[in-house]
């Protein structure tokens, strides 16, 4: 018999989900994609790049072009321009540099702090690393954390701490503040920081996007995470970046290049194009996404299904007590099944989900009609 190396994994609750909604016939607001078109420059420059032979590996490191428009991109929405050369690295997505960032620095027997809900991703590269994952909770409701918790669960083994803002699944953000106690708890150890801010861009109510890019006490030890599936609607694409320093970006690369070595070539040319000819895109993304998010929460009001501020990114939860008294991962079964929407339960978020926690996630990066279907069916609950 086999001995796994990851006991505590099996399916991702995104693909059982999604599945379950296939099989059922659900409008699917589960999984975390959109359905609807990417910007049309970026097919165009994708078939440009194509058509022009950029077909073959691309640098390890990412096309130059690229690499450069985002150092350039950073510098213009956070103050801080990193070298293209040395801090920037393209990646196969989000997962892919979150994955090489723990294994450039993380060893058997260390452990890493992170807070829940967090994304499932985490802790199977933590576990693959040879090291733990310390779960510190945020709060139940509001989902913001406690440092003071955070500072106790800090060890003479902890070698890096993880943070994910605009955050998924609940939409909550870290402010100034929070960064500043960040800094304070994280001044004077050795503790590396990994910042998985995929959602940057969708922010809303004039809130502003707290990067550890425009910290410098904390970008000087972090690996920050971006990807380009979440900013431009094409997550099979499969594009993100992670940008550190480089002294850390030095041992992200030795990762990286033995795990995919290089990323989607004629990709990575239309993103460069794309940034630099169209930078109203991702300024005006977080608008595009209020307007969803309003409009969809207008329409749960008209349900039993009661939902929690969403200050960012792209996913509603909704407290289904009113409705249930069911778990969360019951629950979202009978909602696929029998009521034909699909959502996510968040307890797979979690090492120890809190007692009694009736809530669910929907996905509203769809769009008005899907929307309006799922409404439809919710409803009738």
């Amino acid at each position: 018999m086999i001995q796994t190396k990851l006991p505590k994994v099996g399916t991702t609750i995104f693909t059982v989900m999604s599945q379950l909604a296939q099989e059922h016939g659900a409008v699917n607001l589960g999984q975390g994609f959109p359905d609807f078109p990417v910007p049309p420059r970026l097919v165009e420059e994708l078939e440009r790049a194509m058509r022009a032979g950029h077909n073959q590996y691309a640098p390890m490191t990412g096309v130059p072009a690229l690499r450069q428009a985002i150092a350039a991109k950073t510098a213009r929405v956070y103050g801080h321009a990193p070298d293209a050369d040395t801090e920037v690295t393209v990646t196969s997505g989000a997962t892919e540099a979150i994955f090489n960032a723990i294994h450039a620095v993380v060893r058997a027997g260390d452990e890493v702090v992170v807070l829940d809900p967090c994304y499932d991703c985490y802790e199977p590269a933590i576990d693959l690393a040879g090291a733990r994952a310390v779960h510190v909770p945020l709060d139940p409701v509001t989902f913001a954390p406690d440092w003071q918790r955070v500072r106790e669960a800090i060890g003479p083994r902890t070698r890096m701490l993880m943070i994910n803002s605009p955050h998924n699944p609940s939409g909550a953000m870290l402010s100034a503040d929070d960064m500043r106690e960040l800094a304070a708890i994280l001044d004077g150890t050795g503790i590396f920081l990994v910042s998985d801010e995929v959602y940057e861009h969708i922010v809303f109510d004039g809130a502003r996007h707290e990067s550890v890019l425009r910290h410098p006490a904390l970008r000087e030890r972090a690996f920050v995470v971006s990807s380009f599936g979440k900013t431009y609607h094409c997550t099979g694409w499969k594009i993100g970046y992670c940008i550190a320093p480089p002294a850390l970006g030095t041992e992200f690369r030795k990762v990286h290049q033995y795990n995919v070595f290089s990323t989607f070539t004629p990709g990575q040319h239309a993103f460069a194009a794309m940034l630099e000819a169209e930078p109203e895109h991702y300024e005006q993304l977080g608008a595009f996404y209020q307007a969803k998010r309003d409009r969809f929460r207008d329409q749960l009001a008209t349900t039993r299904l009661a939902p929690l501020p969403v200050p960012g990114g792209y996913f509603q939860l909704v407290d289904y007590s009113a409705v249930s008294d069911l778990d969360d991962a019951a629950f979202c079964r009978w909602l696929t099944v029998e009521k034909g929407v699909a959502a996510i339960p968040l307890s797979p978020f979690y090492e120890t989900p809190p007692a009694g926690q009736r809530l669910a996630r929907l996905c509203f990066a769809k769009n008005e009609a899907t929307l309006d279907a799922a409404i439809e069916r919710l409803q009738r609950l």
